[in-house]
């Protein structure tokens, strides 16, 4: 490919993923709830468990104030809990509340739901299987730096 095509090759498929993303959101009734942070910063916390304020920022590529009004904003919903840390007292750990945990894995079903729905109505097995192929490249894609 000509990088002129390379270029168009690629806004074409961070197009296409934007509106996926998008869509995905749409279909979740409790995500809607939620900011992109919010969300992607419940996630971390499912994933990694207890974090620090400074390592979700990082995560997240935001300022450590802006995560701290994310995290406030999740704490006076009952879903994050912040844990003084056992090593140093000054620093917080932050994990999901069970409630947090709870309200997480439901957009998260929500959103798969409507994905695997999707994927079986709208495209053919052929394309199911190139969908399930693609799933590491997108994924190396995302760690890329």
């Amino acid at each position: 490919m000509d990088q002129e095509k390379d270029i168009q090759f690629a806004s074409e498929l961070r197009a296409v993923i934007n509106k996926l993303v998008k869509k995905l959101r749409k279909e979740s009734p409790t995500g809607q709830k939620f900011s992109l942070t919010e969300r992607s910063t419940m996630s971390a916390l499912y994933q990694h468990g207890a974090l620090l304020p400074s390592e979700l920022a990082a995560m997240e590529m935001i300022t450590n104030q802006s995560m701290s009004q994310v995290l406030n904003h999740l704490s006076e919903l009952g879903y994050i809990v912040r844990v003084p840390s056992e090593t140093d007292k000054r620093k917080v750990n932050i994990s999901l509340t069970e409630e947090g945990e709870k309200i997480f894995l439901q957009f998260k079903h929500e959103r798969d739901e409507w994905l695997k729905k999707a994927i079986a109505q709208a495209c053919t097995p052929e394309e199911h299987e190139l969908l399930r192929q693609v799933i590491s490249p997108l994924a190396k894609l995302v760690e890329f730096k």
